[in-house]
């Protein structure tokens, strides 16, 4: 479809998600970090609110995140497995660079929530694109951790919420392409 690798549109057009176990050193520096995260702060923002924060979770502070992981998810599930809680323990150390996205919604604004958790996920999006665009990968991943108040604490407070932890470093292996959806279907002409 693009193949043209020479214009900034390629960079846009080529971005795909690396799977964060699959993502190795080097990873940015605190520096790229930084401007990554800048760059993900120019997104639309309706009241300029600023309706989200970042959170850089240091490569000397991944044990103290899987123990707060563990931590988290024991006290969910006393009866958790060796296999879950090693799981968990992966998850904490894999790529070179965490970031913790936080949707921080302003509860005293008149601008509507649903726009500000939309200007949230921009942001998340932006700093995969400038990921990518610095030779980097990133994978925007979830899971119960992002979901669970103990966890949620550990970054900032209610009404915050993770909108997700943001890996970041240099693939291992080729990404790999994934089926996008049929532009017949997902973008149409209105017919009023």
């Amino acid at each position: 479809m693009f193949n043209d690798t020479t214009t900034p549109l390629s960079l846009l057009a080529t971005r795909r998600s690396g799977k964060p176990r699959d993502l190795a050193a080097p990873g940015p520096s605190a520096t790229q970090l930084a401007e990554m995260c800048a760059i993900a702060c120019r997104t639309p923002d309706h009241g300029k609110l600023a309706p989200w924060r970042f959170v850089i979770v240091a490569p000397e502070q991944r044990a103290a995140f899987a123990t707060l992981l563990l931590d988290a998810y024991r006290a969910d599930r006393p009866e958790a497995k060796r296999l879950e809680l090693e799981s968990i323990e992966q998850f904490a150390h894999q790529a070179p660079a965490l970031v913790v996205a936080l949707s921080s919604p302003r509860t005293d604004s008149q601008i509507p929530l649903w726009e500000q958790e939309l200007s949230a996920g921009a942001a998340c999006m932006n700093l995969l694109h400038a990921a990518h665009a610095m030779g980097f990968a990133g994978g925007w991943l979830t899971t119960w951790a992002a979901f669970n108040d103990r966890v949620r604490d550990a970054f900032g407070a209610a009404p915050e919420r993770i909108a997700g932890f943001m890996f970041i470093g240099t693939p291992s292996r080729p990404l790999e392409e994934r089926p996008r959806p049929n532009l017949a279907t997902t973008v149409t002409a209105w017919r009023g």
